[in-house]
């Protein structure tokens, strides 16, 4: 099953209609309706045999408000399906007015029972409604805002847009109440509104159709979002600031499952708010998915499942996020779990949703597999044939003699030279930035920090906080390339944290609960680091100054350094800032930094992170095993933030060491770890692979003879034909990983076909092929030492027959094996780890 982000719009209605027209011709369609508003049923061979409704008791205390009531029947199967459009609502002596989506509003002062009804099976749920009578006094804050929003007002498209539209500008999704309150209190001399007769408003003219309006008819008189700003205009167009807020959204039901295409499920909002109280939000929030495909989602938040799959829900009501995964399960009919062994608690948690959304893990990968798929994951090379031989040859249990095998490789000197490669990249060691001097001392740095395992926690303390000369404390050209205290803020939140703090520069994140205001108060705690030239030529010193301060675009004013979340680890008084940002980041408290990183090293040895982009960690990209990750992130805070201990975990699990075979049960699984995904070779790896398996002498520019391409110091040394740029080498310009590109193309094939880097290692004298041919009379043996070398891994009888026949055949004995090795080393076997 797949999860990426949304993309194919255009096609979302002829998905759905192929989708639930197959479903319901093979007779798995769940409704006989297709529209919302209809009332819906189970299809033959369904039975509901429990109710359960939500929420469990109703209490209306004014006329606008109301409850979005879920129902949800229990089948025979244990599955569970959203039955609130199936069902009969009865409430004692008319209590309530219940539409066809459940949404419940008052009608009547009193107390009593509403009676929902399903297919013989009734649920009771008191209700009490007040203050119908009596008047309301809608809040600008509170009540009329989100209606604006919910109208789209202040969407990006219409009066949200930067220079709003027609000269009436709001700010985006109503993040600014006092800017909004002015723009249509105070603009055109408050001809927006006519206190006195109401509905002669332009704000109310406008939306309902009395006047042209761009937008559309958006509310008629009669309906609750009319009726309200109604109010809030007889009532004189006030505003109260100091309103209760909104802290946290609640989206119900969590994680849902939807049995086949076709079926719904309504969601339901409910906030908290700054006094405590609680409001069910559900027809003025927002639900929408991530993944069209699998799920969609109307207006009013009801979800339509469309394909198997699973696909996030992100709600948003007033700058406040919250998220949840449906999962669409298809049909699985003759679906059985059959238990497999377990090596940690990685395969714990991976085959509990496994099981849950039934999907059957595949089987263990091979010995050879997985010998060439660990030395690549964790040193970036391939083993040498009497490893291989070695290894297979081994008579120990599998698990015993490959837990050996991590071990010893983990914290070698080929682990620390690609590993260190990494954090080259993410620290953006870049001689343009730091000179070549500087770019060595770094990467020289970042190789002592690996090579001694230091903990992830005072790595990034002290990369962040680092001072003095950058060729004696390269740790401090951290903040030589980083400039601009802006710049230094939002590769530190990406990096460290994997929040993307960027987006809210000019205005509150259209995704995530950060504002514009905590962009510049974060920015802060960078705006006192100082700079000035060194002792010696091109040399820097970083320190820390006693003044300057972060000025706010919108205000003009200088802001305090604050934190957009607070922790209870505190740094200490007196700190310089940029030491408190360091302290509050790195700390056990922080809920994004041991989680950002865990979630990056899992990336780097499955493929694919828990979340993803990995770099991208907000409300609504959830997590795809939310298990996982938090044990996955006790276990590193726990050990001390032990890079070498997390990496050796992961790796010994079996869900590490799965097949990349698929069974009918996880061939399209692409997000729950169920079966190891090919992957192509970081650009480097891809390099220095090359020249192993061949045994071409390596000489690279500027590095001794046999140093490898992971030890290259940046991306300005280039190689004939710009291998590693064509195979995605980043240039270190940015934290993101976005910049290491491990997409295959049409380039690439013809560099591997044509270029000089293959067929250079091929032809030298000096290479592994031309001792074989000369130290090894038969051609079998041959054969079978240019696989290992190649593709680690014995041929088949039938390969060894296609060799030793296209070596016969070849000019000379050389040639054929020279063409064989080209052949293997173009084959998608040898492109890919997996």
């Amino acid at each position: 099953m797949s999860r990426p982000m949304s993309r194919h719009r255009g096609r979302r209605t002829w998905v759905a209609a192929v989708a639930i027209g197959a479903a319901a011709l093979l007779g798995l369609a769940l409704v006989s309706s297709s529209r919302a508003d209809e009332p819906e049923k189970l299809s033959e061979g369904m039975k509901i045999v429990s109710l359960e409704v939500w929420p469990e008791r109703i209490d209306l205390a004014h006329p606008f408000a109301y409850a979005q009531l879920l129902v949800t029947g229990r089948l025979e199967t244990g599955e569970a399906v959203d039955a609130t459009r199936m069902a009969t609502f009865t409430s004692s002596s008319d209590l309530l007015a219940i539409d066809a989506r459940g949404l419940a509003r008052p009608q009547a002062d009193g107390a009593g029972e509403l009676t929902v009804a399903v297919g013989g099976l009734t649920a009771q749920v008191p209700v009490t409604v007040s203050g119908q009578a009596d008047e309301f006094h809608p809040s600008f804050v509170r009540h009329v805002m989100p209606q604006m929003s919910k109208l789209g007002c202040n969407m990006g498209t219409c009066h949200g847009a930067d220079k709003g539209k027609n000269g009436f500008k709001l700010s985006l999704r109503g993040y600014d109440p006092l800017f909004d309150h002015r723009a249509l209190v105070d603009d055109l001399a408050g001809r927006r509104f006519n206190r006195v007769a109401p509905d002669q408003s332009l704000m109310l003219l406008k939306p309902s159709g009395g006047v042209p309006h761009q937008g559309g008819v958006l509310t008629k008189p009669g309906e609750p979002a009319y009726e309200l700003l109604r109010q809030w205009i007889a009532d004189g167009v006030t505003l109260d600031l100091d309103s209760p807020r909104v802290t946290s959204i609640e989206i119900r039901p969590q994680d849902p499952q939807l049995p086949l295409p076709g079926m719904r499920q309504q969601m339901a909002v409910v906030a908290t708010y700054s006094d405590g109280t609680t409001r069910d939000v559900s027809a003025e929030a927002f639900v929408e998915t991530s993944l069209g495909e699998v799920v969609e989602v109307d207006k009013q938040g009801l979800a339509t499942a469309v394909r198997r799959g699973e696909a996030a829900l992100l709600a948003r009501y007033e700058g406040r996020y919250a998220a949840t995964t449906v999962t669409v399960m298809g049909d699985r009919t003759g679906f059985v779990w059959q238990e497999v062994p377990e090596h940690n608690y990685v395969d714990t948690r991976v085959y509990e949703k496994l099981k849950r959304v039934k999907i059957q893990p595949s089987e263990l990968c091979t010995d050879a597999e997985f010998l060439r798929r660990v030395y690549l994951d964790l040193m970036g090379l391939a083993p040498e044939p009497a490893e291989i031989r070695a290894f297979l040859a081994d008579s120990r249990p599998t698990r015993e003699k490959r837990d050996a095998v991590i071990d010893r490789l983990v914290g070698s000197p080929e682990f620390v030279a690609h590993w260190s490669n990494k954090w080259s990249d993410l620290l953006q060691v870049n001689r343009t930035f730091l000179t070549e001097k500087g770019a060595w001392a770094l990467r020289d740095w970042i190789r002592r920090a690996v090579a001694h395992n230091m903990p992830y926690d005072q790595f990034a303390k002290t990369v962040l906080t680092a001072s003095g000369s950058t060729f004696e404390n390269p740790a401090a050209s951290y903040m030589r390339v980083l400039r601009e205290p802006e710049l230094a803020m939002e590769n530190s939140t990406q990096l460290f944290l994997g929040v993307r703090f960027n987006c809210n520069k000019c205005h509150d994140h259209p995704f995530e609960r950060w504002t514009q205001d905590q962009y510049y108060d974060l920015a802060a705690y960078f705006v006192q680091v100082g700079r000035k030239p060194g002792l010696v030529p091109g040399d820097e010193v970083i320190f820390d100054m006693q003044g300057g301060e972060e000025m706010h675009p919108r205000t003009g004013q200088p802001v305090a350094p604050q934190f957009p979340y607070a922790h209870a680890d505190v740094a200490p008084d007196g700190l310089p800032r940029r030491e408190q940002f360091a302290y509050w980041a790195t700390s056990i408290e922080n809920p994004y930094f041991a989680t950002s990183y865990v979630n990056r090293l899992f990336s780097y040895l499955l493929g694919i992170g828990i979340i993803e982009p990995v770099d991208d960690i907000r409300a609504g990209n959830p997590p795809t095993n939310p298990a996982l990750l938090e044990q996955l992130t006790d276990d590193f805070i726990t050990s001390g933030f032990d890079t070498q201990h997390l990496l050796k975990t992961i790796t010994k699990s079996r869900v590490y060491q799965h097949s990349l075979a698929t069974n009918r049960w996880n061939d399209d699984d692409k997000i729950n770890y169920s079966h190891a995904m090919a992957r192509r070779l970081p650009a480097e790896t891809l390099y220095d692979t090359v020249q192993r398996a061949t045994g071409a002498p390596i000489k690279l520019p500027g590095l001794p003879a046999g140093q490898l391409a992971t030890q290259l110091p940046d991306s300005h040394v280039s190689l004939p034909g710009g291998f590693l740029d064509l195979f995605g080498r980043p240039p270190r310009e940015s934290a993101c990983e976005c910049e290491r590109s491990s997409g295959v193309v049409l380039g690439q094939a013809l560099n591997l076909v044509n270029g000089p880097t293959v067929a250079d290692a091929i032809a030298s004298q000096e290479n592994r092929i031309s001792r074989l041919v000369a130290s090894e009379p038969e051609n079998t043996r041959l054969v079978e030492e240019l696989f290992l070398a190649i593709l680690c891994r014995p041929p088949t009888e039938a390969e060894i027959a296609t060799g030793t026949e296209a070596i016969r055949e070849a000019e000379d004995r050389l040639t054929g094996a020279q063409d064989l090795a080209w052949a293997l080393i173009n084959s998608p076997a040898f492109l890919f780890n997996h």
